[in-house]
């Protein structure tokens, strides 16, 4: 990157604005797994994670924590803070593996949303997604 442009990146950030498309402190690392995983969504809602949910994800974080922008996964494959890159979900930005659920085993994996209509709308795809290692 040209030191203007990162400037900027850098002034956004300070600002609390976005940049669509780039994750302003995720760097892509050396080596990137691609791995078909079936794709499906959830919010924090009691149909979604049952009626004892407190918005408090498996690893302790809230919901609200990257700005609500993670997933669930099987974390014998996909350890906690593994960073995943799942097409059409947060502007095709890293996320980080936050929770797990009883459902999510194997190459199955949960976009989080916070609300139950975005998740429904999300359905279940099969996708490519990047592990980034």
């Amino acid at each position: 990157m040209t030191g203007c442009f990162v400037r900027i990146l850098i002034v956004l950030a300070a600002l609390g604005l976005g940049v669509v498309g780039i994750a302003a402190n995720v760097q892509r690392p050396d080596s990137v797994r691609v791995v078909r995983m079936t794709v499906t969504a959830y919010c924090p809602c009691s149909v979604c994670c049952g009626e004892h949910a407190d918005g408090i994800t498996a690893s302790g974080k809230p919901v609200t924590h990257n700005a609500g922008r993670f997933v669930a996964a099987d974390t014998e494959h996909f350890p906690m803070g593994t960073m995943l890159r799942v097409p059409g979900y947060a502007n095709d930005d890293p996320v980080p593996v936050l929770d797990r659920g009883g459902a999510i085993k194997g190459t199955k994996l949960d976009v989080f949303f916070a609300d139950h209509e975005t998740a429904k709308a999300w359905g279940k795809r099969s996708l490519r997604v990047e592990v980034w290692e």
